[in-house]
Order: C-alpha cells, then structure tokens, then sequence
C-alpha cells in the first residue's frame, strides 16, 4: 500500500473514532473510540516514516501505544468506580464528576 491510501486509511478510521466519541453516549464506546483514534495516528505516523526511510516516526508510534495502554488502565478504573458509585456507565447519567 503507498502513502496516500496508508493516509486515507487513517484519516478514515480518525473520523470514524471522531463520530464515535461525539455521538456515544455510553463510555466504554467512547474509550473504544478513543483507542481507534490513537490507532489512526500510528497508521499515520508509521506510513510517513516508512515513506520517508527513517524509524522516527516507529518511535512515535511506540510512544502512543503506551499511552494508549496507560488511556485503557486509567479509563477502565474510573469506568468501575463510576458503575460502582452511580451503577450506570451512561454519560446522559453522569453530569458532574463529584459523587
């Protein structure tokens, strides 16, 4: 696959995790959303660097796949806390972030 359809192809699945957090109203969707998005970006930055030769942008990639994971942890504990507390993981539900 050459650069330009690598870059369509991400550009594509960043809308597509765009939508998903504007219009979800349920969080772990919107968690799901978010890891697509971040996906996205490392097809992004993956494709530029092996088009260009070097592994800077391998290296970024690397970088966002641990924040992703660090994204999953955090996100999935406060989603426990939040079904735990409010016993719903409803946005429309869950206005404040005070119990």
């Amino acid at each position: 696959m050459n650069l330009q359809g690598c870059l369509i192809l991400s550009a594509l699945l960043f809308g597509i995790g765009t939508v998903g957090v504007l219009i979800r109203r349920n969080v772990l969707v919107i968690l799901m959303s978010i890891e697509i998005m971040l996906n996205a970006t490392n097809l992004g930055f993956v494709a530029v660097s092996r088009s260009m030769g070097t592994l800077d942008g391998h290296v970024y990639a690397f970088f966002v796949i641990a924040l992703a994971a660090a994204e999953a942890g955090v996100g999935l504990a406060i989603l426990v806390s939040l079904y735990r507390n409010k016993e719903t993981i409803d946005t429309e539900h869950v206005r404040v972030l005070k119990w």
